[in-house]
């Protein structure tokens, strides 16, 4: 028998809120946190400053357990061949938007774990730190247990999983293929080797020592009690959150959200360089969602954010990522806290 998650993380409900780049911040961290569940703040786009400015509302709006979550990639070697060619797809949208391609930076967009960072989260001594895309060194890892902070990892296999709990993880995130946003692959970037939520969950928790948390597709009470059933330790959500008022979602995302759109998601590398879920758009349409078009990840970011920002100052998303899992049922305009007790309904039905 594994440690109940309840008792690893120190949390009422084990639930944890997905991490979300890009559309969310402390303010969704602490409603879940609150609420009974764990509460997550991605940190792998924010520099030192807003890092610690988050993490100090996070103190000060909760006195409950938290987590916040980085990347572990390792950033490639710039190709200025391979620039050259993204720049070229996306020429005649440049064309269309007026947008001069020479005036446009390159640049990493998201940068992983590092010992600058550790430094900077010692102060705080978040509860739990989660890595997507891997671990960081040894070094890192033990600096992170040190202050007593519990360690969650994405993993997309069962290689992965078992990787992760050699190296010293307390919970191991089941990635299944309906989640959204970015794959956590590291071992292999063969997509053919990722399997559903339903179908790598009981694999994982067959192999595992650790506690395995769900993820993927869960939107309601009833996807939660089916997880619990195949034997998770816990799950984590993340679309069914990203109408909530907590939210940062932008205008043109919560509209795709809400639309028969959102029953089309798409793995696609066009926006940073490496495959992730969201709604299907225009850009995807023409370019197709996966190629070697695009730069490694983060590199692809640049090229294509001043298209987005054309598009979305005309009420566009079509060069927007519409980060969402495969299940946008779950989606509802409320507050978080009512989204984490309509979710724990799906805990209770399994001891009633």
């Amino acid at each position: 028998m594994t440690i109940p998650l309840q008792q690893l993380l120190g949390i009422d409900l084990p639930l944890i809120q997905a991490p979300m780049a890009g559309v969310q911040g402390s303010a969704m961290a602490i409603a879940v946190s609150n609420a009974g569940g764990l509460g997550s703040l991605p940190c792998a786009m924010l520099n030192a400053d807003a890092m610690r400015s988050e993490l100090a509302a996070i103190r000060a709006g909760t006195d409950k357990p938290y987590n916040v979550n980085f990347f572990c990639h390792t950033p490639p070697e710039p190709s200025v061949g391979r620039e050259e060619t993204w720049r070229t797809a996306l020429a005649p949208y440049y064309a269309e938007f007026g947008i001069d391609a020479a005036s446009i930076p390159t640049g990493p967009g998201r940068n992983p774990f590092s010992a600058e960072v550790a430094d900077l989260l010692a102060e705080f001594r978040p509860p739990a730190v989660s890595f997507h895309f891997g671990l960081p060194s040894e070094a890192l890892m033990a600096q992170v247990h040190g202050w007593g902070a519990k360690v969650l990892a994405s993993a997309t296999t069962v290689e992965e999983a078992q990787w992760l709990e050699a190296r010293g993880v307390d919970a191991v995130i089941a990635q299944g293929l309906e989640a959204g946003g970015h794959r956590g692959h590291f071992l292999s970037h063969d997509l053919t080797r990722q399997l559903g939520t339903f179908a790598l969950l009981p694999q994982l928790v067959h192999a595992m020592k650790v506690p395995v948390i769900a993820a993927g597709g869960i939107a309601d009470a009833n996807g939660v009690a089916a997880a619990m059933a195949l034997g998770a330790a816990g799950v984590q959500v993340g679309t069914a959150y990203m109408l909530a008022p907590e939210a940062t979602t932008t205008a043109i995302h919560r509209a795709a959200l809400k639309s028969e759109a959102a029953r089309h998601t798409a793995l696609t590398n066009l926006f940073t360089g490496r495959p992730a879920r969201g709604i299907v758009n225009r850009v995807m349409r023409e370019l197709g969602p996966i190629g070697s078009v695009a730069p490694e990840f983060p590199l692809a970011t640049s090229g294509i954010a001043p298209l987005r920002a054309k598009a979305e100052a005309q009420g566009s998303g079509d060069f927007s990522p519409l980060w969402s899992g495969q299940n946008a049922t779950g989606c509802r305009e409320l507050p978080a806290a009512e989204i984490t007790h309509a979710l724990a309904q799906g805990f209770q039905s399994l001891s009633a």
